[in-house]
């Protein structure tokens, strides 16, 4: 099977790592992703979170255009919602104007962080309450192809620099509302497999369903640690699971190392959470990786398989997209 790889980069930070070394780490895992063939580096809009670094994700494409030549960055996704529209298609306007045929623009309709910090992105409890993702993305779409319509208070205000194309549109999920909505304006859908309770297969089968015509395109976002052994892939795998544990139960923490990790000591909800994302994340030798990759594309329908792997030490996370790059 010959299927597209991406990467979807948080920009993790380990404990005792500088935020600096760890947002160089990416761009050093950019370039040598775009040397190794894989597709597309999307990073993601998360806030608050001590262990991703991925907060403005517009910042983070800009600086990896600059290191890479060919792989497409993009966001996965920005959350339209924390946004005004206008301000989004003005960014992606420029890295458009900037990376020419490289850049892809990924939506989400979550706030990407807990209740508190959304409030903080979104100024008042009726955006927060309100779902305001149809009407800003109409908004969205009308500033990026410079076709707001007349009448419309905005009609006058142009998404600078005008001149340029508008990069395409991905809807991300984690449940059926993206596919659907995908399906109806035509672009391509990336589902968040990595955290989502929902079976893969059906939101992507259904944005295939649902999808009019030619160009359909879905992504299976997968969190993944590949290494020489299942040992060791195991032992990285720790670090990621004791943070994820930690900081769903509200405790913001850095990644730990898998030694400090290895001595955890879970409570029950902790240990339920760790055991949950472990049963999605794919940890194990190249062989064993491609097997269950090559699994759930072929359940799923997927044309791509966009890869997470966050891992406490920079070594270890270049070389699994080093492995899964020759596994495949």
């Amino acid at each position: 099977m010959r299927i597209p790889l991406s990467v979807l980069d948080l920009v993790p930070r380990g404990e005792n790592v500088a935020s600096g070394d760890a947002i160089r780490d990416s761009l050093a895992l950019a370039t040598l992703v775009d040397r190794l063939g894989y597709t597309r580096l999307w990073y993601a809009e998360h806030h608050n979170m001590p262990n991703i670094l991925s907060t403005t994700p517009e910042i983070m494409i800009a600086l990896a255009g600059q290191v890479t030549h060919r792989i497409r960055v993009g966001s996965g996704g920005v959350m339209l919602p924390n946004h005004a529209p206008f301000k989004v298609a003005e960014a992606f306007k420029m890295l458009e104007a900037l990376y020419p045929g490289r850049v892809d623009l990924g939506l989400g309709r979550a706030p990407g962080t807990d209740q508190v910090t959304a409030l903080a992105l979104r100024g008042s409890r009726q955006a927060l309450e309100t779902d305001e993702f149809p009407d800003k993305l109409a908004q969205l779409l009308a500033f990026g192809r410079n076709h707001m319509p007349e009448g419309h208070p905005f009609h006058t205000v142009k998404a600078e620099p005008a001149d340029g194309d508008f990069p395409p549109i991905w809807m991300l999920g984690s449940s059926d509302y993206g596919a659907r909505m995908a399906a109806m304006l035509g672009v391509g859908f990336a589902f968040a497999a990595h955290f989502s309770d929902l079976p893969p297969e059906i939101p992507l089968r259904l944005y295939k369903d649902q999808f009019d015509g030619p160009g359909a395109h879905a992504i299976l976002t997968l969190a993944v640690i590949c290494a020489e052994s299942q040992e060791e892939a195991d032992r990285q795998a720790a670090s990621f699971l004791v943070a994820v544990a930690q900081n769903l139960t509200g405790k913001r923490v850095q990644l730990p190392s898998p030694e400090v990790a290895a001595q955890y000591p879970f409570s029950p909800r902790e240990r339920a959470i760790a055991e949950g994302f472990r049963a999605r994340l794919i940890a194990g030798t190249p062989a064993t990786v491609r097997e269950r990759i090559e699994a759930l594309v072929d359940r799923t329908g997927a044309d791509e398989v966009m890869i997470t792997t966050n891992t406490y030490g920079q070594a270890a996370r270049l070389r699994s997209y080093e492995l899964l790059a020759d596994a495949f």
